[in-house]
């Protein structure tokens, strides 16, 4: 009895956040290790269709570098990085295409269908929604570095990705963009995540991670911030205590903030239920990242 009373306690601690949360759109970022661990996406997963059924409007941006990797592997080609990016020429972006959205992109989609939910994959054979242009970057010595087949998104259709929440739908969107001319374009997932969440004015921006959150110290998972400003967080860049590999995802997250999201999380995803816990409990299990008042 005393175990099933406290089922119902948790139940009555989520019920304030889900009526908090009721059609506010939460925009989830998938990739990295997640990918990876079929177990561990199935929560994620799992946990996406509850958001849904109770109400919550859950709209999933993925990428799929690993997968990639393998992918090329296998079709005898070398992956090359240029500051970070994947240089895309011709027949990277043939399999970036065939593996991210298409087999990832569908197999998400199925997945969700399996788990009791209703998702649309939302790809270049059924309806795209990112669109963007070519990027380069900058050299050395003021040149610009060409990427290939690397773009940035510049417009998202809105209209389509809320018509289908709306319907009580999960879209699930590949970090891939067509440019003006029709021609297809490789985008980082982060900032393609980005861009979704700003053109929604989504409530959330979870990016689901392999850490799980910022710490005071970076080898102590137990130092996690639970709750961070902005200020606080460029604080933390300029005294050294974020550092390294985190610096690029705690100032995507500054980003985010700056383009009106209203919050944004870096949990672990290979927790189980990592993304309910973060929701709909007060201490939640990652950190999350508001504008100072």
């Amino acid at each position: 009895m005393e175990e099933a009373i406290q089922k119902a306690d948790v139940l009555i601690e989520a019920l304030g956040w889900i009526r908090r949360f009721r059609d506010k759109i939460t925009v989830i970022k998938l990739g990295g290790s997640i990918m990876e661990q079929e177990n561990s996406l199935r929560h994620v997963l799992l946990d996406i269709v509850f958001m849904e059924t109770v109400g919550m409007r859950p709209v999933v941006v993925h990428g799929g570098g690993a997968a990639i990797d393998r992918a090329m592997d296998a079709a005898g080609l070398v992956p090359k990085k240029i500051k970070g990016r994947r240089y895309t020429d011709d027949d990277t972006l043939r399999i970036v295409e065939e593996v991210l959205a298409g087999e990832i992109n569908e197999g998400i989609a199925r997945q969700i269908e399996e788990l009791g939910g209703r998702a649309m994959n939302l790809n270049f054979k059924t309806t795209n929604v990112l669109f963007g242009e070519r990027m380069t970057l900058p050299g050395e010595n003021g040149e610009q570095i060409d990427l290939g087949h690397v773009g940035k998104v510049t417009r998202v259709d809105r209209n389509v990705i809320e018509n289908l929440c709306y319907a009580g739908q999960v879209p699930i969107i590949p970090s891939m963009a067509l440019d003006a001319s029709g021609g297809k374009l490789n985008v980082n997932a982060d900032t393609a995540a980005t861009a979704v969440a700003q053109a929604l004015g989504a409530e959330k921006l979870i990016y689901m991670s392999d850490v799980n959150g910022v710490r005071r110290d970076k080898t102590d998972p137990t130092s996690i911030i639970h709750s961070l400003t902005d200020v606080e967080a460029r604080e933390l860049i300029r005294t050294g205590v974020v550092d390294a590999g985190m610096i690029p995802k705690v100032e995507a997250c500054l980003e985010t903030l700056d383009r009106g999201v209203r919050k944004v999380h870096i949990i672990d995803g290979r927790l189980r239920h990592s993304l309910l816990l973060e929701i709909y409990t007060t201490s939640g299990v990652g950190t999350e990242m508001m504008k100072a008042q």
